[in-house]
């Protein structure tokens, strides 16, 4: 059983330490292919993909390809089905995740320093420059001079300098000004340039980041490679076989059982219109190691900027599985008009769930339970200032008490999420309180299970547990009795007869003084 390569993001350093190495090489191939001539074009990409999904091990992979190092590919599937030649080309590498925080002459010094290191790698003398974009191109100009002709650039995290100050509009505009001339430089050089790839989070609209730099081809919701990173089930099971028994064995469940558990925690992610999902891997590396299911990509970054930008917009989050775009909506990502749409996607904690081809529209929602219920659980502490050990406290008393038919309690304990919202929001209409009881009833139903839709209508909330099934709906503006009679004038619990489980119906109004929960009533 090789060991999981966990924290290390250099592909050398995964080979040589025999480490499992998922091959990923089928797509570099068809990537740096294109350029293989000297006459032909230089071929130049962007792709975009979630934090921790394996950018960097990518620019790594295509860094040791374009050194030549083919010793470390041998056995892949670039050595087995081409003849590439493995054709050696300077590269400069740029990983802007060491900048990131810098702002304004910091970051143009910064990025300065690590054009000088480029320079020493490849020994050779670059006359220096106080401007990262004149000091940028005299790199590639004496790369191409002195070596052979043409330079492969690599840039990892290239958003990292605007995403770290995303919350402080002026230094992110500031520091985006300075990317755009960088940047620029790569289109004005390109008769020396071999193979160009940007990678990052964001995809930042043409007349923002890229404005200078109109010819890169996006990868990022393209079918050919959705497969790219991540894990496909195929990928999971073919080399994680041995690591899959032994969680098995640790869970006292069967290999298919197993599997079918780690992939409604962990599988999901789409991007493209083609139905090809994949596992987030880094999640997917820290289950096999620790044999420990829970939010493990969730707890490396808790996106509090996220929750703040939800609350000021007024997103609807209770609609969020309803979530239909186009394509065009995934790169609407400027600065001064910040769109939670598409962070939410770009982010990762929303995935393509169905493509309609007729209409050429997603539709969107949580890739798998770790993002549901960890991205939930932040959503509702941020919406009901509920400290996050608080929620999960309430959120199991309200479990127990629904399981134990204790309605009582459960409406009791329900009042805390609101009695905590401070009296500086102003909740003038349903949003606010429909997004906190969605929040709360989505993390009931990972707990349970919950189904929240019919074909007469959109229930408020359903919880069906082994003996009972509870069908709510909520008026602010209105009865608990008229709440009540919308149920039983819809059919709402239609759906639910033949289940042999006990089917009770509560209608539940608010107090706009108290500004909490009024009365529930139950139909008899």
């Amino acid at each position: 059983m090789r060991n999981l390569p966990i924290g290390i993001q250099t592909f050398e350093g995964i080979v040589k330490g025999e480490y499992v190495y998922v091959d990923k090489t089928r797509y570099l191939y068809e990537l740096v292919k294109a350029g293989i001539r000297p006459d032909a074009g230089s071929p130049k990409f962007f792709l975009s993909r979630p934090r921790r999904f394996g950018k960097s091990l990518t620019i790594s992979t295509l860094e040791a390809l374009f050194l030549g190092k083919r010793s470390l590919f041998e056995g892949l599937w670039i050595t087995q089905n081409t003849d590439y030649a493995f054709e050696q080309f300077p590269v400069i590498r740029i990983d802007m995740s060491k900048v990131g925080g810098a702002v304004g002459d910091e970051l143009n010094r910064q990025l300065c320093e690590q054009i000088r290191v480029v320079g020493e790698i490849h020994a050779i003398a670059v006359e220096p420059d106080p401007n990262a974009g004149i000091y940028f191109e005299r790199l590639i100009r004496t790369l191409a001079t002195h070596r052979s002709g043409r330079v492969v650039i690599l840039v990892d995290e290239y958003d990292k300098p605007i995403i770290d100050h995303i919350t402080r509009s002026e230094h992110a505009a500031i520091n985006r000004d300075i990317l755009r001339q960088f940047y620029s430089v790569i289109k004005a050089m390109d008769a020396h340039m071999r193979f160009v790839l940007l990678t990052g989070v964001s995809k930042f609209s043409k007349v923002s980041v890229f404005s200078g730099l109109n010819n890169l081809e996006d990868l990022t919701m393209q079918t050919a490679y959705a497969g790219m990173l991540g894990y496909t089930q195929e990928e999971l099971e073919f080399n994680f076989k041995a690591h899959s028994d032994a969680l098995a064995e640790a869970e006292q469940l069967t290999l298919p059982e197993t599997l079918e558990k780690i992939k409604h925690w962990y599988n999901g992610y789409r991007f493209s219109k083609a139905d090809t999902k994949v596992y987030n891997p880094f999640s997917t590396l820290l289950l096999l190691k620790q044999q420990d299911f829970k939010a493990h990509w969730f707890e490396t970054g808790t996106p509090t900027f996220l929750v703040e930008l939800l609350k000021q917009t007024g997103f609807d989050m209770a609609h969020v599985s309803e979530l239909e775009v186009d394509e065009s909506a995934f790169s609407t990502y400027d600065i001064e008009n910040l769109d939670p749409m598409a962070l939410l996607f770009q982010t990762g904690y929303l995935t393509i769930r169905d493509y309609d081809r007729e209409t050429g529209r997603y539709r969107l929602h949580y890739p798998n339970r770790e993002v549901a219920a960890a991205f939930s659980d932040a959503l509702l502490s941020g919406f009901s200032e509920n400290t996050p050990s608080v929620s999960q406290s309430h959120l199991a008393r309200l479990e127990r008490s629904l399981k134990a038919a204790d309605l009582e309690t459960f409406f009791d304990t329900l009042k805390v999420f609101f009695a905590k919202i401070p009296y500086t929001i102003q909740l003038k209409n349903e949003k606010y309180y429909q997004t906190i009881f969605y929040l709360i009833f989505t993390l009931i139903g990972l707990r349970i299970r919950a189904e929240v839709t019919t074909n007469k209508g959109r229930i408020d909330a359903v919880v069906e547990t082994e003996k009972e099934i509870f069908i709510f709906e909520f008026k602010l503006q209105g009865t608990a009795e008229e709440a009540l009679q919308q149920i039983l004038d819809k059919g709402y619990g239609q759906k639910y007869q033949g289940k042999n489980k006990v089917i009770r119906l509560f209608g539940v109004s608010f107090d706009p003084q108290e500004r909490n929960i009024g009365r529930w009533v139950e139909s008899l």
